[in-house]
């Protein structure tokens, strides 16, 4: 099963969730308020968020008088180029994977941290990289063997502290590893509480003080998972760890298990943190580098449409 094919299947449940309601928009009908109305209310209903939402319909509004649409039906082209604006990446977004870089991965428990490391592993070493894993969420019982399993799948190495033990400590070790063995990709994981903010902005701090004087020529990602099942609860889970942590991108997990996928749009376009990751089903290959084309079009894609297209053309 090629990319997109992964990526259609794993938003199923959105797809088919946003699409029944497009199929009651989307009519022969001139467009109106009660159009804009309705399409308001299937997109919060698939938690693209009130912000987003009235963000994309503004959009959608200036496409229409732009492009002098008059048909409902033949809105449905401007909504995805609308929504497809607001996911798009900053330039240079995965420049980090390019040469020497350390990657810090945060996120609470449960939320699939511990496997997205091991999938970004192995999305790195099937590229020729060669990737090193630092157990450094020390306060979790049984994550570093839960992350030494994952480094085992991926076939890389990985470095590991005792239950308890300072992360910043464990990490150190980890760039004294990386360097000697010539690593390109260090991936931490750290970070897998949010109970106390100052705790946790000191800890990362200390974190980063450390790969500056150890390792200065390396590139910094910071990267949040997010689960995409929790709906609104991920867009509060993002908020309160930017604001300790100042991510640099999003790891969106669990896309598959949820008809609200549109979580992603809502934390992508209200905190500006980019999502750079997805995952969409539980393989080790099922975690996917974000292309907001692909993902607006697993989003609209319909199988029926294209047959009726097809019947259509013969």
């Amino acid at each position: 099963m090629g990319l997109f094919d992964k990526l259609k299947q794993g938003l199923g449940k959105t797809r088919e969730n946003i699409s029944r309601g497009f199929d009651s928009v989307f009519t022969p009908n001139e467009i109106d308020e009660d159009f804009y109305e309705e399409l308001e209310e299937i997109l919060i209903m698939s938690d693209v968020g009130v912000n987003a939402t009235g963000e994309i319909l503004t959009d959608l509004r200036a496409r229409v008088k732009e492009k002098h649409i008059k048909l409902a039906s033949d809105c449905r082209e401007a909504l995805k180029a609308a929504i497809e604006e607001r996911m798009e990446l900053p330039e240079g977004a995965y420049d980090f994977e390019k040469g020497k870089a350390v990657v810090l991965v945060i996120g609470v428990n449960g939320v699939g941290k511990t496997t997205s490391i091991g999938k970004l592993a192995h999305i790195y070493k099937s590229e020729g990289k060669k990737v090193m894993l630092a157990a450094a969420d020390t306060f979790r019982a049984a994550a570093g063997e839960q992350l030494s399993e994952w480094a085992d799948r991926a076939g890389v190495d990985i470095i590991r502290g005792a239950e308890g033990q300072d992360p910043a400590s464990v990490v150190f070790d980890a760039l004294q590893a990386a360097r000697a063995r010539n690593a390109d990709i260090l991936i931490c994981d750290t970070a897998g509480r949010l109970h106390n903010k100052k705790n946790l902005m000191e800890e990362l701090k200390k974190i980063h003080r450390i790969i500056d004087r150890e390792y200065p020529g390396a590139a910094r990602e910071t990267l949040v998972v997010i689960d995409g099942t929790t709906g609104q609860n991920a867009l509060i889970q993002a908020r309160e760890f930017n604001e300790s942590a100042e991510a640099t991108g999003m790891i969106m997990t669990k896309l598959d298990g949820t008809a609200k996928g549109g979580i992603a749009i809502a934390v992508q376009s209200e905190l500006n943190i980019p999502v750079k990751y997805i995952g969409v089903g539980e393989g080790i290959d099922d975690l996917q580098r974000f292309d907001p084309e692909a993902f607006t079009e697993a989003l609209f894609d319909r199988d029926d449409e294209k047959e009726e297209n097809k019947d259509a053309d013969t």
